[in-house]
């Protein structure tokens, strides 16, 4: 295989995995994760299980998710094979299938097992491993492919230690905060805070219950927020030669800012379930992509900080 094929053989394995995360979120969202009762892999016992709306998004999901499973495995065979000098590609596609066979085992432990809120946001936690992972490998095979047919080579400015750690802090942070998050949506915590962007129209509300949870992930939201801003501020600034750079900055806070925006939505369409569930779809999937690419980001600074060592 060519480096275009395994740019598009990743590409599609993004696809799946951006369904099979979807998928996930729908089950969550619309309380489908028993929809085939506490049995896997059959529903109901049956292979095509009853067309009941929670059987039908539940066994999708699974259908789905096995899918993912499948192009997890063929790109690991692919970039093993066929790009040998390719570490971080090849490292890539293994940590996309082991974290899509963990999330998947942790999801089959959820239906045959009651599991508590704690565990289930773990869940949503590996699976975001596997959807950035798969991120990265597509934005990577990108990059290699177009690396192949470039006719310049872009300027690359040196990476300090210091913005390589402030990166890699921010990453590991943003990972805490989508973990937190799951926790409100799987302790039904969503609506503690009521109002946006004062919590019960109090600037600090009492952190009991619900609230606590709920005002907790908003505080973590807006210092991840802050935190991507001075990390993109700092990307273009002391990197200015490397448009790669900057760009992935720069991508992070629209990122970032639309999840913000999203996360009030959530708040105002509570009562509205129609148009509550398309939110927080699109909170949860720009979150997920906002982590892929910081992990991204955090790969690259490092492999950039490694070149002006050695240069």
């Amino acid at each position: 295989m060519n480096t275009k094929q395994l740019k598009w053989l990743s590409y599609l394995t993004f696809f799946v995995m951006f369904f099979a995360t979807f998928g996930g979120t729908v089950v969550t969202k619309t309380d489908s994760g028993l929809g085939c009762g506490h049995e896997w892999p059959l529903c109901r016992g049956q292979f095509v299980p009853a067309h009941t709306i929670a059987s039908l998004i539940e066994y999708s999901h699974r259908l789905v998710s096995g899918l993912a499973g499948l192009t997890s495995v063929a790109v690991v065979v692919a970039f093993w094979l066929f790009a040998k000098n390719r570490k971080d590609l090849r490292t890539y596609s293994v940590l996309t299938l082991i974290f899509v066979l963990v999330q998947a085992l942790m999801g089959a432990m959820a239906v045959v097992y009651d599991q508590s809120s704690a565990v289930l946001a773990l869940h949503f936690g590996f699976s975001l491993i596997a959807f950035a992972s798969s991120l990265m490998l597509a934005l990577g095979a990108r990059k290699m492919d177009k690396d192949k047919h470039a006719t310049f080579r872009e300027e690359r400015s040196p990476v300090s230690l210091a913005f390589r750690n402030y990166v890699w802090v921010v990453t590991i942070y943003s990972y805490i905060v989508v973990y937190v998050g799951a926790y409100v949506s799987h302790t039904s915590s969503a609506g503690g805070c009521s109002g946006w962007p004062l919590c019960n129209g109090k600037l600090i509300p009492e952190l009991t219950g619900s609230v606590a949870i709920a005002f907790v992930h908003r505080l973590a939201a807006l210092l991840l927020f802050i935190a991507i801003i001075v990390l993109a501020y700092f990307a273009y600034k002391l990197h200015q030669g490397s448009r790669e750079l900057w760009g992935l900055g720069t991508s992070a806070v629209v990122l970032c800012l639309l999840q913000v925006f999203s996360g009030a939505g959530i708040v105002f369409t509570l009562s509205k379930p129609e148009l509550y569930i398309f939110a927080a779809l699109l909170h949860n999937l720009l979150i997920s992509s906002l982590f892929g690419v910081l992990c991204y980001l955090s790969v690259r600074v490092w492999q950039l900080g490694r070149e002006s060592v050695n240069h």
